[in-house]
């Protein structure tokens, strides 16, 4: 895709204006989130900087989920200065169609949604994920530790790696490592599940090692007790949130629940959502297009803003709606994610046969 000196422009101008009203819009969205964190405040070891660095770490995330929004208040603010100040008009003077306007917004729109679709990837569950850590550790006070290789939790002389960790309590591919006194190992352990039932663990499909002096020991057991005393509640917090997975580990997680006979509504939607917000960050330039050629000069700085605000309210309350249609009412999970781009892509084309 080449961008002449031109599409720059109008790129710049727009890209300025989006990132101003993101860094409005997220610092709002990490007082409110730092607001709710106070309530965990004074559990276990969370402090207050403790809360103020999770709801900061937030802020990939809240990027990711209201840029589509920012796009629209920012293009809206960015295009409508340039009708102010008459450079629309000069463009048009100077040769540009109003084609190669709408054009240029495209070009700028697909970078959009590039860096959108990236950050939202790279960035944001990266993010999302160290705060959780964060604030599972300092609250539950236990050594607990994420890896490439799954979860590390101490549990009294032992040492457990779970690789995943399922809603429900339940669990899969452990490894439980015994020490003695002497910090000596003298019992590995790995089952391929276990469940959590009532005041117990069950392990499945065990293969144990017992290590002493007169040698190793091994066995197989089809399914036994386990005595642990990790709580599924905490289990439960580690268990990572839809909103903090990139899409390929969303499909992932999708495909293992769905063996398990797992409900993964939740995951769905969120796996369709991610690939809908930046194509909805493309629908709200289609928004603000039409509606700032056919009012250059004729509507205030406050009036686009509020218009803004209004749709981008609109919009975050429809693909919010959506979700929790899907999720209670079982709802195509894909048609949930569509939607509200979709309607909004309409409103679009709507504006742009009344702008001509």
């Amino acid at each position: 895709m080449r961008l002449t000196l031109f599409d720059r422009y109008i790129a710049g101008t727009m890209f300025k204006a989006t990132v101003m009203t993101l860094v409005v819009l997220v610092t709002l969205l990490i007082f409110f989130g730092l607001i709710d964190e106070m309530d965990d405040v004074g559990r276990g070891d969370y402090r207050l900087g403790d809360a103020f660095f999770v709801a900061v770490l937030s802020a990939p995330r809240y990027v990711f989920e209201v840029f589509p929004v920012a796009a629209l208040i920012g293009s809206l603010i960015g295009l409508g200065a340039m009708g102010a100040h008459n450079e629309l008009i000069a463009m048009r003077s100077a040769g540009y169609s109003r084609r190669q306007i709408v054009l240029a917004v495209t070009k700028a729109g697909l970078v959009m949604m590039l860096l959108v679709f990236l950050f939202g990837e790279l960035v944001a569950p990266a993010s999302e994920q160290l705060g959780e850590q964060h604030r599972m550790e300092k609250m539950q006070q236990k050594v607990t530790l994420k890896s490439r290789y799954g979860f590390w939790a101490r549990d009294g002389r032992a040492f457990v790696n779970i690789r995943s960790i399922l809603p429900g309590a339940r669990l899969e591919d452990i490894y439980v490592y015994e020490f003695n006194d002497a910090k000596q190992l003298t019992l590995a352990t790995h089952a391929q599940r276990a469940e959590h039932r009532g005041d117990h663990w069950m392990m499945f499909e065990i293969r144990q090692s017992e290590i002493s002096r007169q040698g190793i020991n091994q066995r197989q057991l089809e399914q036994a007790r386990w005595d642990s005393l990790l709580d599924p509640g905490l289990l439960s917090a580690i268990v990572v949130q839809p909103t903090m997975l990139p899409i390929n580990e969303l499909y992932n997680y999708i495909r293992v629940m769905r063996d398990n006979g797992q409900t993964a509504t939740d995951y769905e939607v969120a796996f369709w959502t991610k690939l809908a917000t930046p194509l909805a960050t493309l629908v709200m330039l289609f928004i603000a297009v039409p509606f700032v050629l056919a009012h250059q000069r004729f509507v205030s700085m406050g009036q686009r803003v509020f218009l803004g605000i209004m749709l981008g309210m609109a919009f975050y309350m429809l693909n919010r709606g959506m979700s929790y249609v899907a999720v209670v009412y079982e709802f195509n999970p894909m048609l949930s994610a569509v939607i509200p781009a979709a309607s909004f892509l309409a409103i679009g084309l709507y504006m742009f046969r009344g702008a001509r």
